[in-house]
């Protein structure tokens, strides 16, 4: 079944883990067609582990993929015995989330990085997360690396490289893609996003003698939404967050002649 939407689907933000995963690969997909021969696209990630307001990042050697089946070792287990008056009882045992984090570079073939493709996901647009990807930026920006930011996320704090204030009006935006050129470091340009309309194909910048490439970002979501099979979600209830009276009764209607409700 197609996106019943003519733009970005909303009900997709809810499930941005699986979301994010494949548009990265089509990004990368896309883009790989369209790169000069010299440049390639690749998918990088770390995985960010937050506990009490501290955040760890790991970027692996070595990933195991195989979740643990068996007892934990012996060692590990608790001592029964009472010690000195003190029962030694078993631990309570908390799972922290990792947050995997990915984004497409495109390099050279002597692996210079040339320009930083980022598509936000909702803990970019925490507090705590915002100041770790805007220190993530200025580090690409400082290396003399195109940055383009993508957030298809109504949600969230506003994260993107240029200020809330300095957006451009315009009627329904409710999410944007900003690039920062190297050759411009003094400009950004800015594509807004209304809901009820197709997503943009945006410019690309890669090396000041290459000309830009155009990234397709609507076909992306729309294969999103097919391979994923989100047809199935119960669209019964309006996505979050929520929509104003007006954009509801518009998704209501485009939801009905898609048979979805």
């Amino acid at each position: 079944m197609k996106n019943p939407f003519p733009g970005m689907n909303p009900f997709l933000e809810a499930h941005w883990p699986d979301v994010h995963t494949a548009l990265i690969a089509s990004i990368r997909e896309q883009l790989a067609g369209r790169l000069p021969d010299d440049l390639v696209p690749r998918v990088e990630e770390r995985v960010v582990i937050t506990d009490d307001g501290q955040s760890w990042v790991y970027r692996a050697d070595v990933a195991v993929t195989e979740p643990w089946a068996g007892d934990l070792p012996s060692a590990w287990m608790p001592d029964s015995e009472i010690i000195g008056g003190a029962a030694i009882v078993e631990p309570v045992v908390i799972h922290l989330e990792p947050e995997t984090e990915r984004w497409v570079e495109i390099q050279d073939l002597q692996g210079r990085l040339v320009s930083v493709i980022e598509v936000l996901s909702p803990v970019n647009k925490t507090e705590e997360g915002q100041i770790h990807y805007q220190r993530k930026r200025r580090d690409y920006l400082a290396g003399r690396a195109n940055v383009v930011e993508i957030d298809l996320l109504r949600g969230g704090r506003h994260t993107v490289a240029l200020p809330k204030p300095l957006l451009p009006a315009h009627r329904g935006a409710c999410s944007w893609v900003c690039v920062s050129r190297i050759v411009r470091p003094d400009q950004r340009e800015v594509y807004p996003m209304a809901l009820r309309q197709p997503l943009p194909a945006i410019r690309i910048p890669l090396r000041p003698s290459d000309r830009d490439v155009r990234l397709h970002l609507q076909p992306l979501v729309d294969r999103c939404f097919e391979t994923g099979r989100y047809w199935k979600l119960d669209h019964r209830r309006d996505p979050e967050p929520p929509l104003s009276a007006d954009d509801s009764r518009w998704l209501d209607e485009a939801l009905r002649q898609a048979g979805l409700r």
